[in-house]
């Protein structure tokens, strides 16, 4: 943990982005770390969370984490707690919580407001077109032989 928050100090400090850092640890080592590089990289998706996941997930040559534990200098983020679903480590370590975040400026509470919220109730515009030959694809995956299962 102390290097998780190291690298948000460090990742603040050089205008990177956010105050935010994450390591992966696989077998009581350190695969992967990363900081949040939002402003730096004008990426919305690079958290540290994930930059240190997409690191991780390079490096094992796998799509998951395995038998890995996340490290984060504070609770994941709706969008960071997905990906970290997806990833699948066996544990999630976290110091500062989203009210922490929050009193800083980094509120997410709209975000999980607006999971909740009926899609036409959305603060975005969603829209469901060409639903029919989107269908057609999800069925030939379905019925795919020779694919990775996810």
């Amino acid at each position: 943990m102390e290097r998780a928050i190291s690298l948000a100090k460090e990742g603040m400090e050089s205008n990177a982005g956010g105050p935010f850092g994450a390591v992966v640890v696989k077998n009581d080592k350190i695969i992967a770390e990363g900081f949040n590089k939002v402003t730096s990289t004008n990426d919305p998706t690079a958290h540290a969370e994930v930059t240190a996941i997409r690191e991780a997930c390079k490096k094992l040559g796998s799509f998951q984490l395995d038998d890995c534990i996340l490290y984060t200098s504070c609770e994941p983020c709706p969008m960071c707690l997905g990906a970290i679903y997806w990833a699948r480590p066996k544990k999630v370590f976290y110091a500062c919580t989203r009210k922490d975040a929050a009193n800083i400026g980094f509120d997410d509470q709209f975000i999980y407001d607006e999971m909740d919220n009926n899609m036409n109730a959305r603060k975005i515009e969603f829209v469901n077109i060409n639903r029919t030959e989107a269908l057609g694809v999800f069925q030939k995956w379905n019925s795919k032989v020779a694919k990775t299962e996810y």
